[in-house]
């Protein structure tokens, strides 16, 4: 019952409002503290820390082990050479327990890139929460080592969401 409750709250978000209200290019990024798993292993992840190696490409996805964020994963992991030869982290996050997250960081991750759970303050301050299910939509940024946004790409099919990053961290590059 849960699972459909979600999906028909997704289908009515996405076709209600295909713009979502996401940070815009320019803006501060919200620093944030939480917890993660990188390889299975847990960590502690304070995006500030992060920003000090390079930008950070920061992906909400809405629920780990569904099949459009474990297609998103799998993308992001086969890029990750890409991202790193950039100087570029990539950073998954959603709602999911840690537990959860040690699990998809292996499984749909490939032990490429750390996963963090997306507390109800995170997802409020990115602007990236759904209506009435407590969960992110699919949004990603691309945070610069100073700590601004820019690039934002919300859209809930996963497809495009790689490329657009690897877009503009190589843009940051130039």
């Amino acid at each position: 019952m849960r699972k459909l409750l979600i999906g028909l709250a997704c289908t009515l978000f996405v076709t209600a409002n295909p713009a979502w209200a996401a940070l815009k290019v320019g803006a501060k990024a919200p620093n944030f503290v939480t917890t993660g798993a990188n390889a299975g292993k847990p960590f502690k992840l304070r995006l500030s820390d992060a920003l000090k190696k390079g930008p950070v490409v920061l992906y909400f996805f809405p629920k780990a082990f569904t099949k459009g964020c474990t297609l998103e994963a799998h993308a992001f992991s086969e890029a990750s050479a890409d991202f790193h030869k950039m100087g570029a982290q990539v950073i998954g996050m959603s709602a999911d327990d840690l537990p959860t997250l040690k699990k998809f960081s292996v499984e749909e991750c490939r032990n490429a890139f750390p996963v963090a759970t997306a507390t109800k303050p995170i997802i409020k301050a990115y602007h990236v929460g759904l209506p009435l299910v407590g969960m992110s939509n699919r949004t990603s940024y691309v945070i610069d080592r100073s700590g601004r946004i820019v690039m934002v790409h919300s859209e809930m099919d996963w497809s495009k969401h790689v490329a657009e990053s690897l877009a503009a961290v190589k843009a940051l590059k130039r």
